[in-house]
């Protein structure tokens, strides 16, 4: 039984299903899904515009957008947090899954703010992660399904290096949700 709120942190690589597992948990759990891209890309699209560029995967869209797409994620995850609701984040949180550190910072921004803080990690073969990218057909992943290999060889498919839920995402959410919420210490309803 949770006698706080719950700050679950999605993470795994684009098309992985974050978000679709996120909407469905959240409604299972009642917890508010804060995504950093409908979150932020507003406004890192007026950034890319002004940089003249329309690429996300531009090095120096991350170099003047990361840091502040992830602040304002916290931000709001805080003060959903210090208001007594749940909140499940969505990101890839890269840097955060793959150094111990970097996980026990964000781990102890959002315990300050009284969450009880779980990683759910959604894992995808490469095979199907490619296929996703292609029918999901957004703009952002133009680059992505181009050269497949070469995006491949560029992203992180490894496991966090820190404690996690794992989750398939090959299963169908509804499973997958069902697995998350029997690892997560919920309130009896």
């Amino acid at each position: 039984m949770s006698d706080y709120p719950l700050a679950i942190v999605m993470t795994g690589a684009p098309a992985s299903g974050k978000s679709t597992t996120a909407m469905a948990l959240g409604r299972e759990i009642g917890a508010a899904v804060l995504d950093q891209d409908s979150m932020t890309n507003p406004l890192v699209d007026v950034i890319m515009k002004s940089i003249g560029t329309s690429d996300y995967s531009d090095p120096r869209v991350a170099a003047l957008t990361r840091d502040a797409r992830y602040e304002c994620l916290l931000q709001v995850a805080s003060d959903c947090l210090r208001g007594g609701a749940s909140v499940i984040l969505i990101a890839p949180f890269t840097a955060e899954r793959a150094d111990a550190a970097a996980w026990k910072r964000l781990e102890s921004r959002l315990s300050d703010a009284g969450g009880q803080v779980h990683l759910v990690w959604i894992r995808l073969e490469p095979e199907l992660l490619i296929e996703r990218l292609i029918a999901r057909g957004a703009a952002r992943d133009a680059e992505k399904v181009a050269n497949p290999d070469r995006y491949l060889t560029s992203v992180n498919l490894g496991p966090p290096s820190v404690g996690h839920i794992e989750i398939d995402g090959a299963d169908d959410p509804q499973d997958q949700v069902t697995r998350i919420a029997a690892a997560l210490p919920l309130p009896t309803r």
